[in-house]
């Protein structure tokens, strides 16, 4: 099932969100929710509390004084920390068996505030992070909640900040408007990317481009390569287990500073050996991350023209996110394919004349190949001499990949 984690900071919203998400028809695990749960009476993670803080942070009929406990932990990072340690496995296993619990077709939503500082958004599909200015949400939090305002600002302050919440947001929702206004951003974020996300998911359909150049190819932007990096972090983070992986990185005309390309994030994952590719757990790994196999790709063009074909076999595969396309190209370590996917991205990233002639290169071809599929035919004459102006290149600065 697709997998939607929500954070924002205290006071943002993010509840709200979730709330609407679920009248939408997601599957919502709220972990503020669980947290209550984990430490009620009798739960072993309370008696943990207890043992670390001491009973100020009880009270008389056994039950965990929230406001103590808060006064303690957020104004004392080592105290946070030490509370974080307790509560976070269990909150993480039971959240965990209650999104199990969802139907499969599900859209299965984890409404969680830590998400970023635990680093538990790599799990998720898609990242939606919801914003307000910290004043508008000093200003909620005293008056809904009577919180003191330096309550709210350290408790502020003991989360992530903004900016590195966005670094790992495939989604920004600004709340600082009316609740209409955010409710119909969520409904769009619904119906546009979340639904047709799950759909391919449960039926194996990767998302695909139009098949007109033109409209594919083009100038650069600015968000290729943070979204590269949230692809490359959720597959190495998916693949881990399978230790057959040896890297995974972004490569391909977006991960070139400067060069125009088509609206598509490529990476290479490299493996010891290309059969492991072909094995059962990493099949499935790559499918509950959100990638499909495609049987018709099995091989890169040879270069030089002639040279022996198994260098550049691989295993392609594409994402299923509707908003953010992506190849996966599973290449055996050091190989010949392999070797040139690094080598040609660092060669145009420090050689800007190279990357001019290949971008000069690229928009004459947009001017006679109308589909998709005959612009990249077309460009495999220039690659061939790149490749010997790119080994030249490597041995006279020697460059090795990494």
């Amino acid at each position: 099932m697709l997998r939607v984690g929500v954070t924002g900071g205290i006071g943002s919203g993010k509840s709200t969100v979730a709330r609407r998400l679920a009248e939408l028809g997601a599957h919502v695990v709220d972990a503020d929710a669980v947290a209550r749960e984990v430490v009620e009476p009798g739960e072993p993670t309370l008696l943990k509390i207890r043992e670390r803080f001491g009973d100020k942070v009880i009270r008389p009929d056994g039950a965990l004084d929230r406001a103590a406990l808060a006064a303690l932990v957020f104004p004392d990072r080592d105290a946070l920390d030490a509370l974080d340690a307790i509560t976070g496995p269990a909150i993480s296993a039971r959240a965990a068996r209650q999104r199990a619990a969802a139907p499969a077709d599900s859209v299965s939503v984890y409404d969680m505030p830590l998400l970023v500082e635990r680093g538990l958004w790599v799990h998720e599909h898609l990242s939606v992070v919801v914003e307000c200015d910290v004043e508008t949400r000093v200003r909620r939090l005293v008056e809904q909640r009577g919180l003191s305002e330096e309550d709210v600002r350290h408790r502020i302050a003991a989360q992530a900040t903004d900016e590195q919440r966005r670094t790992v947001a495939d989604v920004v929702l600004d709340n600082s408007g009316s609740p209409d206004d955010v409710a119909r951003a969520v409904d769009e974020l619904w119906h546009e990317r979340l639904a047709p996300y799950a759909a391919n998911l449960a039926s194996g359909t990767r998302s695909r481009r139009p098949d007109l150049a033109r409209d594919v190819v083009v100038e650069p932007r600015r968000d290729w390569e943070p979204r590269a990096e949230r692809v490359v972090a959720r597959l190495a983070a998916a693949l881990a287990a399978t230790e057959v992986v040896t890297e995974v990185s972004h490569i391909g005309s977006t991960s070139v500073p400067g060069l125009l390309a088509k609206d598509v994030i490529d990476v290479q994952v490299g493996v010891h050996h290309l059969a492991d590719a072909d094995g059962d757990d990493v099949r499935a790994v790559l499918a509950d991350a959100g990638y499909v196999f495609s049987y018709g790709n099995h091989s890169d063009t040879p270069h030089p023209l002639g040279a022996d074909s198994s260098g550049w076999a691989k295993r392609f595969l594409g994402g299923c996110d509707p908003a953010n396309h992506v190849h996966v190209h599973v290449r055996e370590h050091h190989s010949a394919g392999w070797r040139f996917a690094l080598l040609f991205r660092d060669w145009l990233r420090r050689e800007p004349a190279e990357r001019d002639a290949y971008a000069a290169e690229k928009r004459r071809l947009l001017t006679v190949h109308d589909t998709t599929a005959g612009y990249v035919e077309a460009k495999e004459p220039w690659f061939e001499g790149a490749w010997e102006r790119a080994l030249d290149w490597a041995e006279r600065t020697g460059w090795q990949p990494r």
